[in-house]
């Protein structure tokens, strides 16, 4: 507190009352530094963290069902759209920003509305939403047509793992994660992560299916709610117990494909994989033999 005499009266003058005195030079220098200084430290910090992401795409996957490769084209399709629409929208703004500001002696209209100005921008976002439906509505049709499938598998999602019933074959099997993953995912394992191959993405018993077939999968829960999801194939079906969701892939490649449960199932949610190997008929032939030959 101040005191501040004025003829024989005191004005008592608190802080609210004092004026705030600008910031000298070193202390706006030193804000400077301090910005500075903290985003070298994130792009140091960034780049320490390369390993995390090396496994890390901006873009969804191409994929190696026909369902998938044409989820992609849809996608890419929208995507170019929106950037279009982006870099006029942005553009225009800019120009009017540049172009129309007041220190270059822009004056502001009087109009309050235009007829033919609304008719333009109600009409060609019509057009555009209605030009994306069409192929967006053809998709999901296709997404959702399961006939003329060759296999049929239904799919038990379980906490925490998934089952497999091959109805028209005779076979079931447990998928549960491997038990390298399994070890090294506890605390106090001694196990090292990044020594264990395909670290939380393997499994005991992979889903074995013929390359080029049409396989159906019923996909179920006998807990809570999972989702059965496989990026590769372009396939995420939710797992509900109660319900029968459908879903088909047709793979055209042969190898071995990973997902994961994408619904949140409780405490060991990130611990139930999905492997899904994808073999010649003849090899698909051979293993189902010797599915069945087991007791």
């Amino acid at each position: 507190m101040k005191a501040v005499r004025r003829g024989e009266s005191v004005r008592i003058l608190g802080p609210r009352a004092r004026r705030a005195r600008p910031p000298d030079g070193r202390k706006r220098l030193m804000n400077i530094s301090t910005r500075v200084f903290a985003s070298i430290l994130a792009v140091l910090g960034l780049s320490l963290a390369g390993p995390a992401w090396s496994d890390f795409e901006l873009n969804m996957p191409v994929g190696v069902t026909t369902a998938s490769r044409e989820i992609y084209a849809l996608h890419m399709q929208v995507l170019w759209v929106c950037v279009v629409i982006g870099a006029v929208v942005y553009g225009a703004m800019i120009i009017a920003i540049v172009r129309f500001r007041k220190a270059a002696g822009a004056k502001p209209s009087k109009f309050t509305h235009n007829a033919t100005v609304e008719v333009i921008w109600t009409v060609i976002p019509a057009v555009i939403l209605i030009a994306m439906a069409v192929p967006a509505a053809e998709t999901l049709v296709r997404l959702e047509d399961a006939r003329d499938s060759e296999l049929t598998i239904k799919v038990t999602g379980y906490q925490w793992r998934w089952h497999y019933d091959y109805l028209d074959e005779g076979v079931q099997l447990f998928s549960t994660l491997e038990r390298d993953s399994n070890a090294a995912r506890r605390l106090g394992s001694d196990v090292d992560p990044f020594t264990v191959e395909n670290y939380l993405l393997a499994v005991d018993h992979p889903v074995v299916v013929p390359v080029d077939t049409k396989v159906r999968l019923l996909v179920t829960a006998a807990d809570v709610v999972h989702a059965w999801w496989v990026p590769e194939f372009g396939v995420k079906k939710d797992a509900v117990p109660g319900f029968i969701n459908e879903t088909w892939f047709l793979a055209e490649e042969q190898g071995t494909y990973r997902g994961q449960c994408a619904e949140l199932c409780g405490m060991d949610h990130g611990f139930m994989p999905i492997v899904v190997q994808v073999t010649s008929r003849e090899e698909y032939r051979a293993w189902l033999v010797a599915q069945q030959a087991q007791p």
